[in-house]
């Protein structure tokens, strides 16, 4: 029996909240646990250089998450794939918060960090599958969630400030319920044929590159500022050990900010000069935060930087997306080998993603290993990329 319009726009709009609150545990359960590794590296007695391995561990691994999620959508969708992963993360979690030994640690990093590569490809398949389907722009408002998830990540880090580090378990119960939300599923018709035929489609992989080299430049920004930025005030400024997670939190109000009117942004404006000013206004973010003489200014630096770098990420996956999906007609594809397709060029797109976080939390790391200035001013130089990069972006 064929779904009325009514009913279809309900199943879509709680898809929707679904795809929203994986994005929000996402960024919930990330800054939770980044912002704990000043506590982390003390506990576990890390120099910097340790703590960037460790940092290079969980991000190769996470990329290989991601593969992993490309190879398994050509067999399932993605949302049983994010139902595991978020359960991954769930076991994860509680194992990072009461490690006995360095051990335990390490594989607690490492099933995390598989899983967060998997949870990242998979919430941007929904979301990418559900901007078609709306017809809009609707990406800036699903990775302002995953922002929003972040902030009041960093404001539990700021209250758990004092807490021993397995406190941090209890943050395991919000993946744990998630995983059982009701995300998109794939059009169960033609699925084997779509499965089988995804593959084989072209895909104009060279403008999709473009693309992503800038949210490479997004990713080497972000990441730094989560994964260096509560170092960069506990070592470089005397600032006191409880609010070094202020160096995220203000970075996560401007770029939830933005994200949640990113959508209007983007419509009225278009995504170019979006993306241009933004460059413009995440480099001199950067300026402030590298030549701040008092850790205040810094967290200004922070927070200039979170807005200007906010739509990056978003429209570099719904650029993508619309590139893939302009290659054959629309109207002479089988909806389920439609989202087949698109499911398995945004689980490699993805990739872009682990590449921008090595620049960020490696090299960021072991560049400002004596001084943590030199580190934050290698992504202020390379931010400016994006600005010949933005018009890849443009509709073709």
């Amino acid at each position: 029996m064929a779904t009325t319009p009514g009913l279809a726009e309900r199943a879509h709009a709680t898809s929707r909240l679904a795809a929203a609150a994986g994005f929000f545990t996402q960024g919930f359960v990330f800054i939770s646990l980044t912002t704990r590794l000043p506590k982390v590296q003390d506990h576990w007695h890390y120099s910097d250089t340790t703590l960037s391995l460790l940092l290079l561990m969980m991000v190769l691994l996470a990329g290989l998450g991601s593969v992993v999620a490309e190879t398994a959508c050509k067999r399932v969708d993605s949302a049983a794939i994010l139902r595991t992963a978020l359960l991954g993360i769930a076991v994860a979690v509680p194992l990072f918060a009461v490690a006995p030994d360095r051990v335990a640690f390490l594989l607690s990093m490492a099933v995390y960090g598989v899983s967060l590569g998997a949870v990242d490809a998979t919430t941007n398949m929904q979301a990418v599958a559900l901007e078609h389907l709306y017809d809009r722009p609707i990406l800036p408002s699903f990775h302002g969630s995953w922002t929003l998830g972040g902030f009041l990540g960093s404001a539990v880090a700021l209250a758990m400030g004092h807490l021993p580090i397995s406190a941090t378990g209890v943050v395991a119960i919000l993946p744990l319920v998630v995983a059982f939300a009701p995300f998109l599923r794939r059009a169960r018709e033609s699925v084997e044929l779509s499965v089988a035929e995804a593959p084989q489609v072209h895909v104009p992989w060279r403008p999709i590159v473009l693309v992503g080299l800038a949210m490479v430049l997004f990713y080497m920004v972000d990441t730094a500022a989560f994964t260096w930025g509560p170092q960069y005030l506990d070592k470089v400024f005397p600032t006191p050990s409880a609010l070094v997670a202020l160096a995220v939190f203000p970075y996560l109000l401007a770029s939830g900010t933005v994200r949640l009117s990113g959508d209007a942004l983007v419509a009225r404006y278009g995504a170019v000069p979006v993306l241009r000013v933004g460059a413009v206004v995440a480099c001199l973010g950067l300026v402030v935060t590298v030549f701040a003489p008092v850790w205040p200014v810094a967290v200004v630096g922070f927070l200039v930087m979170g807005g200007g770098v906010a739509v990056v990420a978003p429209l570099s996956f719904s650029a993508a997306a619309r590139i893939a999906g302009s290659s054959g007609p629309d109207d002479e594809m089988d909806p389920a080998l439609r989202h087949a397709r698109l499911d398995a060029v945004i689980g490699r797109f993805n990739q872009f993603n682990y590449v921008g976080s090595l620049l960020g939390a490696v090299m960021t790391g072991l560049v400002g290993a004596g001084n943590l200035r030199l580190g934050f001013a290698l992504p202020m130089v390379l931010v400016l990329g994006i600005l010949p990069l933005a018009r890849a972006f443009a509709p073709r």
